[in-house]
């Protein structure tokens, strides 16, 4: 069942109302919009979290640039790409037809595979951040604002995916942006804590990045009994992250 408000409608007159000029400017618009929520500057706290990266290090399974690169390449390709990054296409198309149902399915079902309370604490301590800061900054209509609202406990995907659909990003290129985003700040946790240098940084951006571009057509080709993120090494580690001694991170 969904809503009687219409999506499409009421970015359209916005659109209009905004006195755009053509097709050119509103890709231009739409970029910078994507380059605002993809910036490590939105103020959401993604830096204080390391997603059981910190706790790979403590461990010594993360101990050089090459280790790093295994391990977020990993968790990228076994977590990431078969959970979350489809769930995010899911939400896209569910904020997209006003399907509030639907939303609300896919944000507690992503909530719900989070395995340990640091992973939960995350997302929707970034989904609320992230939710207050849409609500307040009025870029959106009346309407849309109120269904944002109403979730309760906001996942950051449901957010951001919000953010995307009302603002006219299109979807391949956000999904590769927030992964994008995900993909950086795992980096720059490997910067602090193994620690890495800024040249190996680089590196480890270029090479996992190209993987993007893949992981984002997979995403909206899933089938929903394929969705899967079995990998019970993270979650051990993220769950002993909870009682390590000492922590530069959240997660």
């Amino acid at each position: 069942m969904t809503t009687n408000h219409d999506p499409a409608a009421s970015r359209k007159k916005r659109k209009a109302e905004a006195g755009r000029h053509g097709p050119a400017a509103d890709s231009e618009l739409a970029l910078a919009r994507l380059l605002q929520l993809a910036s490590p500057t939105l103020p959401v706290g993604a830096y204080s979290y390391s997603q059981g990266l910190e706790a790979a290090v403590e461990a010594g399974i993360v101990r050089d640039a090459a280790s790093a690169g295994v391990w977020i390449g990993e968790v990228l390709a076994y977590a990431v790409a078969r959970l979350e990054a489809p769930v995010w296409w899911r939400l896209h198309a569910a904020w997209s037809a006003g399907d509030m149902p639907r939303i609300a399915h896919w944000n507690e079902l992503f909530c719900s595979t989070r395995e340990s309370a640091e992973l939960r604490a995350e997302t929707l301590q970034m989904g609320y951040s992230l939710q207050k800061l849409l609500l307040e900054i009025g870029a959106f209509d009346a309407q849309s604002l109120a269904q944002l609202g109403s979730i309760a406990d906001i996942t950051f995907p449901a957010a951001f995916s919000f953010a995307v659909v009302n603002w006219e990003i299109p979807a391949r290129s956000a999904l590769i942006a927030y992964l994008w985003a995900w993909l950086e700040n795992q980096v720059m946790a490997a910067l602090k804590s193994v620690p890495l240098g800024q040249t190996d940084g680089q590196r480890l951006l270029l090479s996992l990045a190209a993987l993007l571009p893949g992981i984002a057509d997979a995403a909206c080709t899933l089938a929903d009994d394929d969705l899967c993120n079995y990998a019970p090494g993270l979650a051990i580690l993220c769950s002993q992250h909870e009682t390590q001694y000492s922590r530069l991170f959240r997660s």
